[in-house]
């Protein structure tokens, strides 16, 4: 059976949106065209998919399921489209993803200095993409910061740094040698607490209500600019923190967090001599 990965495209945006209209909006197509689409796809799966009414929209098991596969799908149709496209320009690129306080200079040299032909880009992701650039394609390994999730792809470990809070220079806690969590927990934490989750079990338990979440921040740039001005803290690997040093705030140790643990990863099913060269450098 061949799946129409249009109709797969169709599906997840209903699946995100929850809502035929807004999803069709999304696709900037007509809304009974969605609805027909969908409904092809549920006979070609023989399943179904939503369970509707006049109010809501709901994903069924099965359209839970295949919401968790389409992504992976898609992201590997994406990647082969760029792998293609770039093939056909005759061009020999390897593209290389990292997060922000990480440097990967020595080993881009030493690859480019076995293969002078190559070019070599590289990609600064984020907590949010930095596995999604590898099954989407727009990078061929990443430099990693764990937990990702696994599937599909290889990870291989590398090393781990202590992690640190970044303050406002006039904090309490300021020029300390070093705090614990339950130091922090009564502050608002300017990262996802889903990556510091010492830290929330902590804040919960002191706060009857819970910890609350954060607005979501796309870069260490916005983070830095909020503790700045008094709004937050962040917890950062040490790297991150000197990486991006500035007057204004100060880093602190926290003792008792594990630390920040760094993979090199890559789609699995890839079978790139230049991957594994690339790995092998920077494993060393």
């Amino acid at each position: 059976m061949d799946v129409d990965l249009r109709k797969v495209r169709y599906f997840v945006a209903v699946a995100e949106e929850l809502h035929f209209g807004r999803a069709a909006e999304r696709l900037h197509i007509a809304q009974p065209v969605l609805s027909r689409q969908v409904r092809a796809l549920e006979e070609q799966l023989h399943a179904q998919l939503f369970v509707r009414d006049r109010r809501s929209t709901e994903l069924t098991a099965a359209g839970r399921q295949l919401l968790e596969d389409s992504r992976t799908i898609l992201a590997a149709a994406e990647a082969l489209r760029r792998r293609v496209a770039l093939a056909a320009r005759g061009t020999s690129t390897f593209t290389i993803g990292f997060m922000p306080g990480l440097t990967v200079t020595e080993p881009v040299r030493a690859l480019t200095a076995r293969h002078p032909e190559l070019s070599v880009e590289l990609v600064r992701t984020t907590w949010d993409d930095q596995v999604e650039v590898l099954h989407d394609g727009r990078a061929d390994v990443s430099l990693v910061r764990l937990p990702v999730p696994p599937r599909g792809l290889t990870v291989r470990p590398m090393f781990g740094e202590p992690r640190v809070a970044i303050l406002p220079v006039t904090h309490r806690l300021a020029g300390k040698e070093s705090v614990e969590v339950a130091d922090l927990a009564e502050e608002h934490l300017l990262n996802d607490p889903d990556a510091v989750p010492e830290w929330r079990a902590v804040a919960t338990e002191l706060r009857a209500g819970g910890a609350a979440r954060p607005r979501g921040f796309r870069s260490v740039e916005e983070k830095l600019e909020h503790v700045a001005a008094g709004l937050g803290i962040v917890i950062v690997p040490l790297s991150t923190s000197e990486y991006y040093t500035r007057g204004d705030v100060t880093h602190v140790p926290v003792s008792d967090l594990p630390p920040s643990r760094l993979a090199v990863a890559w789609v699995a099913s890839r079978r790139s001599r230049l991957i594994y060269e690339f790995a092998e450098l920077v494993t060393a």
